[in-house]
């Protein structure tokens, strides 16, 4: 064929014989390459047109705001969504502030929440994040320990964000991170040991600079794989940590703080105002420092809510009520099979008490849930029936034939 009447990209000039697909336009041709060039150049280019205007003041949630979208979501924990809601708030405005000529700076107000498990910590984290303008992300402190030692540098808490906010540092850099489990870095004893604390106290005085605002050399692709990568400059002092860990056994810290003034005329009254039944409530930074914090991260800590344990009735409403519920999730689930699935409302008293005997929180429904719908799953998509009815009686009977199984197994 003459080379004149081959059919060429019309922004290269290649030939199509020379180019893995060229695509017909009506006066013209353009490659596969040259398609994935532009796609990326206008991707850059819309990017730098909507920076800045993504964060508006007539847009900005309010804190009530706030509140009721996490209330679509998450039962109950009303303190924790206020504490929530506003610093996050407080987060936009502070980078919204203008340069005034008082010279009055915001400081930032990282926030930590203690909470038993299946209380919701996670979950606020995730709802929360579904309405951010900003880039967010959630990183677990369990695998995090000193530079150096097996596991992840405390530097990859900003590699996630840096990947969330596609590497554009001035985004990244007013971003929000939720630290998830952040008891399990608690300090492991008073008393010297000749090992070291690689994962406790360690990674605590590393998150130290990351917390109050500093300067850090982030490796984008994670660090210690790729050794020869170039490193990243993050300023994390626009940043916003909230933290969340369930600090098993603080309780006993609190009980010992309150029972401190057993001897006086305010004993007695001190006595009867204590709720025993939650005593997370009154939950002080001191309790944390006797669990295992340093005091110079608790002080960077400055806000500190609780989250409450779950009663029958939250467990209850948590299996019916929220936008993407339990029990909603099974129905959508067997609606894309074509089968109409209905509970029993004896069936949710039987499932709550199983997640009270359990003492798992809210994931304990899920799992009790998953056992009594498994056969179920298992059976209706290979069959023909259009509707299926869970019964108390059918709920008792899985549950029983799941228990029996693991016992003859053990």
């Amino acid at each position: 064929m003459d080379d004149r009447r081959k059919k060429r990209c019309s922004f290269c000039g290649r030939a199509e014989d020379e180019v893995p697909l060229l695509i017909n336009g009506m006066n013209g041709f353009i490659c596969s390459d040259c398609a994935a060039q532009a796609d990326s150049i206008a991707k850059e280019a819309l990017k730098k047109a909507h920076k800045g205007t993504q964060l508006n003041w007539e847009e900005l949630p309010k804190p009530r705001e706030m509140k009721e979208f996490l209330d679509q979501y998450v039962i109950g924990q009303d303190d924790a969504k206020r504490y929530l809601s506003v610093a996050v708030y407080n987060h936009y405005k502070r980078l919204m502030q203008p340069e005034d000529k008082d010279d009055v700076e915001i400081e930032k107000s990282n926030i930590i929440m203690v909470g038993s498990t299946g209380t919701g910590k996670t979950l606020l984290a995730r709802s929360i994040a579904r309405l951010l303008k900003v880039p967010f992300t959630i990183v677990d402190a369990t695998v995090l320990t000193q530079a150096g030692y097996v596991g992840e540098d405390i530097e990859s808490i900003l590699s996630r964000l840096l990947q969330v906010a596609d590497y554009d540092v001035e985004e990244a850099e007013r971003g929000i991170v939720f630290i998830d489990e952040i008891d399990k870095i608690a300090r492991k004893g008073d008393n010297p040991s000749i090992t070291r604390d690689v994962s406790g106290e360690g990674v605590q005085q590393g998150l130290l600079k990351l917390l109050e605002g500093s300067v850090v050399n982030v490796p984008p692709q994670g660090g210690r794989k790729h050794p020869e990568q170039k490193f990243i400059q993050v300023n994390t002092r626009n940043i916003l940590f909230i933290c969340g860990g369930a600090f098993d056994g603080i309780e006993r810290k609190i009980a010992q703080r309150l029972n401190t003034h057993v001897v006086g005329y305010g004993a007695v009254k001190q006595s009867v105002t204590i709720d025993r039944s939650n005593l997370m409530q009154y939950i002080a930074p001191q309790d944390l420092k006797a669990f295992g914090l340093i005091p110079e991260i608790i002080g960077r800590l400055p806000v500190l809510t609780y989250l409450n344990p779950l009663d029958r009735t939250a467990l209850r409403n948590i299996l019916t009520e929220p936008k993407n519920s339990i029990v909603k999730q099974y129905i959508k689930l067997f609606e894309m099979d074509g089968v109409k699935l209905s509970f029993d409302p004896e069936v949710f008293e039987f499932i709550v008490d199983k997640a009270v005997e359990y003492k798992l929180g809210a994931r304990g429904l899920r799992s009790i849930v998953e056992t009594i719908m498994m056969d179920v799953m298992f059976d209706i998509p290979s069959g023909k029936s259009k509707e299926f009815v869970v019964t108390l009686d059918f709920a008792q009977r899985q549950m029983a034939k799941a228990n029996l199984s693991r016992l003859q197994t053990a």
